[in-house]
């Protein structure tokens, strides 16, 4: 394999890959399962796309369980600069609306993350070069392929990340689950960047002190605490409603 190739495996994931237009050296197939990826067969054929056909063996020894018999052999999605992140909005015609992720290091949440993204509207996604899961043939699963329409950039530290939005005049608004003030109590519909703590920690501190303001989750059961990906999701699902009304 190339440097500039990775592994891609599971239905979704490349399905998504080959209707994103991702470059693909070929479609692995698994002779098991040949009639169940007849859709990804049929749309690979049509993109040019070789396909190869392997034993179950050949998936197993390669790949996490839950391949489902797909894999792929793709060209490494492109990253985005922050300036070339911060461009997308206005592109588009749209109010800002970033995802900023401060050490998340599931590549399952990651990926269940990026799958809110997708379905959210974000405009991009930031992540850090290290104590992060980056971008894997895992998180790609997790994410049910989302990962193909998702705008990637990876900085070294988030916080300049966090600057360089606050001087585009960028509201940066951190999730802090003990905050006093809560996402309903917030007018979203401004330019802004969310940024979401890691799974054990929450927010640095550091971080934490860059935010204009935290928000916090209405709760109300006997464990005062979400998921991090199901959090992301509630916060995302709150700007679109305020922003569609």
């Amino acid at each position: 394999m190339k440097d500039k190739e990775s592994w891609l495996y599971g239905f979704n994931p490349v399905l998504e890959a080959v209707k994103s237009g991702r470059k693909i050296t070929a479609v692995y197939i698994s002779k098991q399962r040949h009639e169940q990826t007849q859709k990804i067969t049929e749309l690979a054929r049509a993109e040019g796309i070789r396909i190869e056909f392997a034993d179950k063996e050949f998936f197993d020894s390669k790949f996490h369980k839950g391949h489902q018999g797909v894999a792929a052999l793709v060209e490494k999605k492109r990253l985005l600069s922050i300036d070339e992140l911060l461009a997308v909005p206005e592109k588009r015609g749209e109010m800002p609306f970033f995802l900023i992720l401060d050490l998340i290091e599931d590549p399952r949440n990651f990926g269940a993350i990026l799958r809110v993204a997708d379905a959210a509207g974000v405009h991009g996604t930031v992540f850090q070069s290290h104590r992060s899961a980056g971008v894997t043939s895992l998180v790609s699963k997790a994410s049910a392929g989302a990962l193909e329409h998702v705008n990637l950039s990876e900085v070294v530290n988030v916080k300049h990340a966090i600057d360089k939005m606050k001087k585009a005049d960028i509201a940066i608004i951190g999730a802090e689950a003990d905050s006093e003030v809560t996402m309903w109590d917030v007018d979203m519909k401004i330019p802004l960047a969310v940024v979401i703590g890691s799974e054990g920690e929450g927010l640095r501190r550091t971080v934490r002190e860059m935010c204009d303001f935290a928000v916090s989750l209405p709760m109300r059961g006997m464990v005062n605490s979400l998921n991090v990906s199901v959090a992301t999701g509630i916060l995302a699902y709150e700007v679109m409603r305020q922003r569609l009304k």
